[in-house]
């Protein structure tokens, strides 16, 4: 079997928000950028080569405003169906994310007050409900959905055959992309902890490259390398009583 391709759709900027193209037997888009960028992401899809009425699915990685704001449009403008996680049905089907947002450092506190954050989206309702690992084998990828909540209850990152991770908001890069190849947190993580377990668990399988929602693709010895200070900060404030948890 061919290689799985894997090509990033700049949403905002050169990489501040990404959507991807994962080309194998049929294309499948990963995620849906910010409210009204639908066109925007089909004419990079296009200029890739692809019919619309090509696209077998478009997975939503989970329920915040950058990720699934054009889902509805995306999913109109090619007539694939959407894919989500169940734990992130509540932010899908209002079209609101859920709020409080949780900020991971001052860059999070400062994001938190973009009006533009708390906007709601069309709401939409996947036909995919995603509960555990998913093939995507009958949608033409060889891939899998792999749940990785803690960035949201509904976080998904998509596995390749290949080892490419398509990894959402499982980590990003510095200043939401601004400083390429340096593995940062994103400005928010419901559970940070939970997240970065989930990051360790995706780690664990060896993946090739970790193509994230905010910045270019990582190095995996990089992110593991990131991981170990995380896991030494996020216990350094759990012992000071500084660490909270959407539910703690």
């Amino acid at each position: 079997m061919s290689r799985t391709k894997v090509v990033p759709i700049p949403v905002l900027g050169r990489h501040h928000i990404n959507a991807y193209l994962l080309l194998g037997r049929r294309p499948v888009i990963v995620d849906a950028g910010t409210p009204g960028s639908g066109r925007a992401i089909l004419a990079r899809v296009t200029g890739h080569g692809v019919d619309p009425a090509d696209v077998a699915l478009i997975v939503i990685t989970h329920g915040h405003i950058d990720h699934f704001g054009s889902a509805a449009e995306l999913h109109r403008l090619t007539g694939a169906p959407l894919a989500g996680h169940v734990a992130d049905l509540g932010p899908y089907r209002s079209g609101r994310v859920r709020e409080p947002y949780l900020p991971t450092g001052p860059m999070g506190r400062l994001m938190a007050r973009n009006r533009k954050l708390h906007a709601r989206a069309e709401p939409f309702e996947p036909a995919v409900l995603v509960d555990g690992e998913t093939s995507l084998d009958d949608f033409g990828l060889a891939a899998r959905i792999m749940p990785t909540p803690g960035h949201t209850a509904g976080s998904v990152s998509v596995l390749t055959d290949d080892g490419d991770l398509v990894a959402g908001d499982l980590v990003a890069n510095s200043f939401m992309g601004l400083i390429p190849g340096r593995p940062a947190d994103p400005p928010f993580h419901d559970d940070p902890r939970q997240n970065l377990a989930s990051l360790r668990e995706m780690l664990a399988l060896n993946p090739t490259r970790l193509h994230v929602g905010h910045g270019s693709a990582l190095d995996p010895d990089r992110v593991r390398r990131w991981a170990e200070r995380e896991h030494d900060r996020l216990a350094r404030l759990a012992t000071a009583g500084r660490l909270t948890a959407r539910g703690e």
